[in-house]
Parts: C-alpha cells; sequence; structure tokens
C-alpha cells in the first residue's frame, strides 16, 4: 500500500475535481446529443420528451421522461471516471462498461451515434 502526504493529495484533489467536472459537462453534451437524435426521429418535435441528470453518489443517472410523466433510466455515468453503463434497473447500472466519457475517440463515436432508444449501449 503507498502511502502519500497531505499536501501530495491536496495538489491531486484539484485534478479529482477537473475529471467530476468534466464528466458531468460530458454528461449533459450526451443528453443533448439524445435529444437532438430524438427530435431528428420524430419530425424536429420532442412531445414533452426530455433528457436530464440525476446525481447519486457514485453515479449520474440520465434520466428519459416522457410528455406524460413516465420515467426510465436510459444510461449510468460514474461519476469519477466517466464510465458509461446501460442500466440493469432503475437503481443499478449493468457491470459491463460500456464507453469512457474521458476519453475522446469513445465520446465523439458516443456523441454522434447515441439514440434516444439506446440501442448503442448493448454489448455487440
Amino acid at each position: 500500500m503507498t502511502t502519500e502526504t497531505f499536501a501530495e493529495y491536496v495538489a491531486q484533489q484539484d485534478a479529482r475535481n477537473t475529471i467530476q467536472l468534466n464528466v458531468r459537462k460530458y454528461t449533459l453534451m450526451l443528453c443533448d446529443a439524445l435529444l437532438d437524435n430524438f427530435k431528428s426521429k420524430n419530425n424536429r418535435k420532442t412531445d414533452g420528451y426530455k433528457f436530464y441528470i440525476e446525481s447519486g453518489r457514485k453515479y449520474h443517472k440520465i434520466i428519459m421522461e416522457t410528455g406524460c410523466g413516465s420515467r426510465s433510466v436510459h444510461a449510468f455515468v460514474d461519476k469519477k471516471t466517466g464510465d458509461v453503463y446501460k442500466p440493469a434497473s432503475f437503481k443499478a447500472p449493468a457491470k459491463i462498461i460500456r464507453f469512457n466519457l474521458c476519453i475522446m475517440s469513445d465520446r465523439e463515436w458516443l456523441l454522434e451515434n447515441a439514440d434516444w432508444a439506446g440501442g448503442y449501449l448493448y454489448v455487440r
């Protein structure tokens, strides 16, 4: 086990905070991409659909809400690492990491190919 001094911990805290802020920003970008995809598939209408984030202790939940108020989890994003998971239930992600928002190539592919129904989250 490695030990670090308090000064080293404080120095690394800024980097950890920056990563977490970037993960949130990328998650919001994914929500926007999902809504844009929904609009493109439905003649530029949202019909009250929206995608938003609910933050928990470990994960950001991307929630899809319909016009009548029905909600479902679209994906989970790890707050510390940026890993994207398919939901296993409303409260828990599946075990397999699908993408990582902190990796530029994954993020670019995800923002271009993410569809509102979540087909991109299945393992192929």
